[in-house]
């Protein structure tokens, strides 16, 4: 059967981020992709104009539409605005039992805009990361997610152990915000460390890395794979995506989800 993938995250009208570019990258790894859309925004390359938050109710009722008929092999979460609907999106993990839940903590947008209300945080700290198999923050996340500043490499460490403590089985604290020829992420499972590395691709197409990243993670972990296998290929997917992105928008351009289909 076709492994099943949910995103529960909000809508980019650019098509670069959010569920569209979840969706898209679902669909390179031959995984059916569903959603429940949190929000509807207004945006571009350049700028977020406008962010309608959908009623928690109804981000739970599209959750149980998937769920009680289709199925879910894996989950991820991205852009989630308030605590309310933080708390309903998991209850509805719970109350489903989602397995293979990946959390990408979306606080704030490539262009600058608030993605999530500062009161949400809490929330998610509290109700979401401890349901989740994956968390995957950039470094000002890991900072925000681990009350600490990150200067270095045991820094990092730090903050992935107290992210680690808040719940999740596995952290990855993705290195794209430090400088340096290679981008290099921290994998932490509450015992080992490992450091995934890639050539740092000098491109101004940035826009949905973290939700390709984490979608992608889910992709694998629908199709059965090893937690440290599915990080591993989800970033060699997000290098090539970036290293091949195409010149769209006047501003933080979106990836190329389609560049394994062109080489096929």
């Amino acid at each position: 059967m076709l492994p099943v993938a949910l995103t529960v995250a909000g809508s980019d009208s650019g098509g670069g981020a959010g569920i569209q570019a979840d969706l898209k990258t679902f669909h390179q790894f031959g995984v059916y992709g569903t959603s429940a859309v949190t929000a509807v925004t207004a945006q571009n390359t350049l700028i977020v104009r406008q962010i309608q938050e959908i009623r928690p109710e109804l981000v739970a009722a599209q959750i149980d539409a998937v769920a009680e008929d289709i199925g879910i092999d894996a989950a991820k979460t991205g852009m989630l605005w308030s605590a309310e609907t933080i708390r309903t999106v998991a209850a509805a993990v719970k109350r489903h039992r989602i397995p293979n839940l990946v959390v990408d903590p979306v606080t704030i947008a490539k262009t600058g805009a608030r993605l999530m209300r500062e009161d949400a945080f809490a929330a998610l700290k509290a109700d979401l990361l401890p349901l989740a198999e994956f968390v995957t923050p950039n470094l000002p996340e890991a900072e925000m997610l681990s009350g600490m500043k990150i200067t270095d490499a045991e820094g990092m460490r730090e903050a992935a152990r107290r992210t680690h403590a808040l719940g999740p089985r596995r952290v990855v604290i993705k290195g794209g915000h430090v400088e340096g020829p290679n981008a290099v992420d921290l994998y932490y499972d509450g015992r080992d460390f490992q450091e995934l590395k890639e050539v740092r691709i000098k491109t101004r197409s940035t826009h949905g890395t973290g939700c390709t990243f984490s979608a992608a993670i889910a992709a694998y972990l629908a199709h059965g794979l090893t937690p440290l296998d599915a990080v591993a290929r989800a970033k060699e997917f997000l290098t090539a995506a970036l290293r091949s992105a195409p010149d769209i928008g006047k501003g933080v351009g979106p990836l190329d989800h389609f560049h394994a289909l062109r080489k096929a």
